[in-house]
């Protein structure tokens, strides 16, 4: 386990070494524009704005790895909604096999306890 731990360490290191060095490699402006130039005139909006192109990369992942996570949020619903009904159900079972067992008879094994009921009812 300890070997799986330095591991982990070890290859967190690397991305983010990788990210560091991306980063200094990548520290021209880009100027990202919400509508093209040609459009922007028809509406009166110019909206741009001037960022290092190593925050538009890791920005755009950022953005993509969390769209991806609500996604699969939404998509497992259902499943989380089956089986909190079967967590629910399996509890109400329980408690039903607990009320038909009736109160327990101390140390005796179940055979003794239906053979001492029955010798009782009998005198």
């Amino acid at each position: 386990m300890i070997i799986l731990r330095y591991l982990k360490y070890l290859f967190l290191v690397t991305v983010a070494l990788a990210l560091v060095l991306m980063a200094m490699a990548n520290r021209e402006s880009v100027t990202l524009e919400v509508i093209p130039p040609d459009l922007a005139g028809w509406f009166g909006i110019q909206y741009a704005v001037e960022l290092p192109l190593f925050l538009v990369v890791l920005g755009s992942v950022t953005i993509g790895v969390l769209v991806g996570f609500v996604w699969e949020w939404l998509r497992e619903h259902r499943y989380r909604v089956e089986a909190k009904t079967h967590k629910q159900t399996a509890r109400a079972l329980e408690r039903e096999v607990t009320t038909l067992k009736g109160p327990a008879q101390g140390s005796q094994d179940e055979i003794l306890a239906l053979v001492d009921g029955r010798s009782g009812s009998a005198r």
